[in-house]
């Protein structure tokens, strides 16, 4: 390709509305155009990025045995109807000219799910994983960071059919290796941790992690073992519970116009840690209390997985006041008459400081089982740095910032069942089919791989997902002798399978140079005023500032294993 025949927009001021990096350089680059929040076109750059990275994930995938198809975007309302996820909040929702009601695709489960029901019937027709890459829509209420969270991406969805465990641990294996192969290839460090499954569902599952501080995702790494989670599923260390000697007599006291931690603590003057929060919330449609200590954040996940309940939520302002008789901020455990679930560290300590359950006034002196009763204790509060490890319990956790590129579930019979997608076993008995689903966002890759390499010139991208992997640029367009020179050396580079950009554009060498730099090609080439001496000019976008003569008479055979060597180098780094 010539960038005199190449749509690449680029942009030299920052848009005002890109706040990450990745959101600035692809829109600068002339990779992607907004069309909505949330919503993007891909121009041509931006698609060749796009596509790189789905042929990765296609060879990885098909590698041990992935079959490729291709599902709608329109679902029919009874397909989630069927699996209960009809009232999932992200789903787009629209109704056809006869008023039938269906859903634009989030993810794939229930349409595979109906696509196995009606043709695997024997166990005999297993292993089968079918996967496709498709485009997904999902009503974020705050889409941000252009590709990093949209409304509509692109994203690979695997799914896996197996009629044992032994073979479902397989082929989760087999996809979690594939994954780290994919996200070496494309030049990422990642790192896999423990997570929630969320809407999905399921039992074990590991999300795939790109580290960066522009991040979303909060990771918890043990600084002695191996364990890595996400901040969500992080598992905490069980705790003895501790004898109080001294217990002091709970009292109410009248605390005026403070109801956060931050006010109750500065009115009684106390710290956070010597507050419990009670927090009213509702599972399944049922009002029970939750408390944590005050400088501590309730976990709605592992307190859903605790209650075994399937929507789990915070309660409103009118729910707190039914069930507490006082307004938000003064709830406490003291006389509820509604299960009380209590974070396992609130054993540790006596005489915490609670709401008194009527309005400006709080109770001192308050010690779980001995002024209220319990109905559970459990791991219920998100984990943070400086926690112990609950693996290996002499290491701390420490933390750090990613982005989520990919998440993988065992689902078991989460959606086999509900839909009856039933097999006949060996013994021919029926029993529903075990699953697994597999998800990597192609279009967050693309983001996260400039989040985690670029620098004040623009992207650089790794030669493996970059547009193009070589650039020649010619210095001066009007010297015959280098034009000649760069378009018998763009021929070579084409005939040896490199894919190469000539720069013939008539522009001054400096913004030749500020583009390259800008979209990030790997490999650039100069033919200059070298080339009355036989030597080109070679510089690595990586290597920013380094530049290193190149013989012309071997340099399309050396630029060409150059290229070769980066992507082998790629596959090969742990």
């Amino acid at each position: 390709m010539r960038t005199s025949q190449l749509f690449f927009p680029t942009l030299r001021e920052v848009p005002k509305d890109a706040e990450l990096v990745s959101h600035q350089l692809l829109l600068r680059g002339g990779f992607v155009r907004g069309v909505a929040a949330g919503v993007y076109s891909y121009l041509p750059l931006g698609w060749k990025v796009h596509e790189k990275i789905s042929q990765i994930v296609r060879e990885e995938i098909n590698s041990f045995g992935g079959l490729e198809i291709h599902m709608p975007v329109l679902i029919p309302k009874e397909l989630l109807d069927e699996s209960g996820r009809s009232s999932v909040p992200v789903l787009f929702a629209l109704k056809d000219k006869n008023q039938r009601e269906f859903f634009l695709g989030f993810t794939h489960e229930e349409v595979v799910t109906d696509i196995v029901r009606g043709t695997v019937s024997s166990w005999k027709q297993m292993p089968l994983y079918l996967y496709q890459i498709q485009t997904k829509e999902r009503d974020e209420p705050r889409p941000r960071g252009g590709l990093v969270r949209g409304r509509e991406f692109t994203m690979f969805d695997g799914y896996s059919f197996d009629g044992n465990e032994v073979d479902l641990d397989t082929i989760y294996r087999a996809n979690y290796e594939a994954y780290g192969r994919v996200f070496r290839r494309c030049g990422l460090d990642y790192l896999a941790v423990e997570a929630d499954p969320g809407a999905i569902g399921g039992s074990e599952n590991h999300e795939f992690m790109v580290l960066t501080p522009s991040g979303e995702d909060t990771v918890l790494r043990c600084d002695s073992c191996s364990y890595a989670a996400n901040a969500e599923r992080a598992e905490l260390l069980e705790i003895v519970p501790a004898t109080f000697a001294d217990k002091k007599p709970s009292a109410v006291v009248d605390t005026p116009d403070a109801h956060t931690v931050e006010q109750v603590a500065q009115f009684l003057g106390v710290e956070a840690d010597q507050i419990i929060k009670t927090i009213i919330c509702s599972a399944d449609g049922k009002p029970f209390a939750a408390l944590v200590r005050g400088d501590r954040e309730l976990n709605l996940p592992k307190l859903a997985r605790l209650l075994g309940a399937k929507n789990t939520v915070l309660a409103e302002a009118e729910v707190v006041r039914e069930v507490t008789n006082a307004p938000v901020g003064y709830a406490g455990p003291v006389g509820l008459e509604i299960p009380v679930y209590v974070d396992n560290e609130l054993k540790q300590e006596a005489n915490y400081v609670v709401g008194a359950n009527k309005a400006d006034a709080h109770c001192i002196n308050v010690t779980p089982l001995q002024d209220f009763s319990v109905t559970a204790w459990g791991d219920i509060r998100t984990a943070v740095s400086g926690d112990r490890c609950a693996r290996c319990e002499d290491g701390h956790l420490t933390d750090a910032r990613g982005i989520e590129v990919g998440h993988i579930f065992k689902l078991g019979t989460r959606y086999s069942k509900d839909m009856s997608a039933l097999f006949q076993n060996e013994q021919g008995e029926k029993q529903p089919i075990l699953m697994g689903c597999y998800g990597l966002g192609v279009s967050r890759t693309m983001a996260a791989a400039i989040e985690a390499k670029h620098d004040e010139a623009g992207i650089v991208w790794p030669i493996s997902i970059a547009p193009f992997e070589v650039c020649v640029i010619i210095a001066n367009t009007r010297d015959e002798v280098q034009k000649q020179t760069a378009l018998n050396l763009y021929g070579e580079l084409r005939n040896r399978g490199v894919d190469v950009l000539l720069d013939d554009r008539e522009d001054r060498i400096g913004v030749k140079f500020k583009d390259m730099d800008l979209i990030g090609i790997p490999i650039q080439i100069v033919v200059g005023k070298g080339v009355s001496e036989g030597v080109l000019e070679l510089s690595l976008r990586s290597k920013k500032g380094e530049r290193h003569n190149l013989p012309l008479e071997s340099a399309g055979a050396a630029i060409a294993d150059l290229v070769n060597a980066e992507k082998a180098r790629l596959l090969l780094e742990e």
